[in-house]
């Protein structure tokens, strides 16, 4: 059996709660700047993240929800300036602290580091979004901490489409065998198994309900020492947080 050596971390809704309190929040705020009177709740963004990514959620809504509103001749151009506006106020929330990481995160890639566990992003949200979220909550140099950031349109078919784990795989000279995923979506689950990445799930509450029948662990969140986690599907082997251990124990499963 191959040995572990890689974890491959999601981002949005992974590593912080960041779709119904940063990125829906920031499309709302750059459709206001845009003189738009769109107004994504929390209901309807629960149905956009039916679809991956931030320019092809807005054409999404565009299609099924908002099919009255008369596209530009420019169409292209004005979805990618509503996205870049977009990461603007994204950006802007998290240096504003208004994003944590959510319950293990952090200490879950502490002790990943401190072990030597090599560690990539596998993501379809974009490189500027990464790199403001681990930047305003692990610090100035933790970008560094990962081998690889594999993120936005770096492949052309993004979640649930496997190419994005493909990508960095190849990236690290990897095996599926050699690495675990750290996923929160039924787009995720399908995009890592496709890959044939064994894969552990955090819900929340935007894909409480999902079909996460592929995963090898699913969890609520990671969990720390004195706030257990709880074990939706899977052995824990007697565990009450995601540690490198319990991580080494799924792998190997």
């Amino acid at each position: 059996m191959a040995e572990l050596q890689a974890l491959l971390f999601d981002v949005d809704g992974t590593l912080a709660d960041t779709e119904r309190d940063g990125h829906r929040v920031a499309f709302n705020m750059a459709f206001d700047e845009a003189g738009l009177d769109w107004d994504w709740d929390e209901a309807l963004y629960g149905d956009l993240l039916a679809v991956t990514g931030g320019k092809e959620r807005i054409r999404y809504y565009l299609d099924k929800f908002n099919t009255e509103f008369e596209k530009p001749e420019n169409f292209d151009d004005f979805v990618k300036g509503l996205h870049a506006a977009k990461t603007k106020f994204y950006t802007q929330l998290l240096s504003e602290g208004k994003i944590p990481l959510r319950t293990g995160v952090e200490r879950l890639i502490q002790e990943a580091r401190d072990a030597g566990m090599r560690m990539a992003v596998v993501t379809t949200t974009t490189p500027a979004n990464v790199t403001a979220l681990l930047t305003n909550t692990l610090g100035d140099d933790s970008e560094s901490w990962f081998e690889v950031i594999a993120a936005g349109d770096i492949v052309p078919a993004k979640k649930p489409a496997p190419d994005i784990y493909h990508w960095a795989l190849e990236q690290m000279s990897l095996t599926p065998e050699e690495a675990i995923a750290f996923e929160d979506s039924s787009n995720g689950i399908l995009s890592s198994s496709a890959a044939n990445v064994r894969t552990i799930v955090t819900i929340n509450e935007y894909t409480k309900d999902d079909d996460f029948s592929a995963a090898h662990l699913v969890l609520d969140h990671m969990g720390e020492p004195e706030e257990a986690f709880t074990v939706l599907s899977g052995n824990a082997q007697g565990h009450n947080h995601l540690n490198l251990d319990l991580v080494k124990a799924v792998a190997n499963a």
